[in-house]
């Protein structure tokens, strides 16, 4: 096994990504809040991608999660906002009414370095609070 093999191994990306609904409007509550979770966490599986930490405020998502380089950070937005896009859409029709697109198409994601992990998850956990 060459080094590179063995290096790949032991590499992860963290990041922190939010996105909105589009308008920033508050959706994101009781039912469709709840499956948006059990989607992302899906999503996050089928990707192979660890999601260390979620929540889902009315009118924007929190996820930091951890991958590895050989997926780029705006596929790994394209992909989570695409995949809950369309099924919430589906199953939850006042969305396709209320929005001409559930995301809106901005995001911020952010890579996190070793030492501010604990930070970003703290920060994550206390929106909760705010909202």
């Amino acid at each position: 096994m060459g080094m590179h093999a063995m290096l790949a191994r032991f590499f992860s990306l963290k990041y922190h990504l939010v996105f909105c609904p589009k308008y920033r409007k508050p959706v994101l509550v009781s039912l469709v809040a709840a499956r948006l979770k059990a989607l992302l966490v899906q999503k996050a599986d089928e990707l192979h991608v660890t999601l260390h930490t979620m929540e889902i405020m009315p009118d924007h998502v929190h996820l930091f999660v951890e991958s590895d380089p050989g997926m780029a950070p705006a596929k790994l937005a394209a992909q989570f906002k695409g995949y809950t896009s369309r099924v919430l859409r589906q199953e939850f029709r006042h969305l396709c009414s209320q929005l001409p697109s559930l995301w809106s198409r901005s995001y911020y994601i952010g890579s996190i370095g070793h030492g501010s992990e604990a930070a970003v998850q703290r920060y994550i956990e206390t929106q909760k609070g705010r909202s």
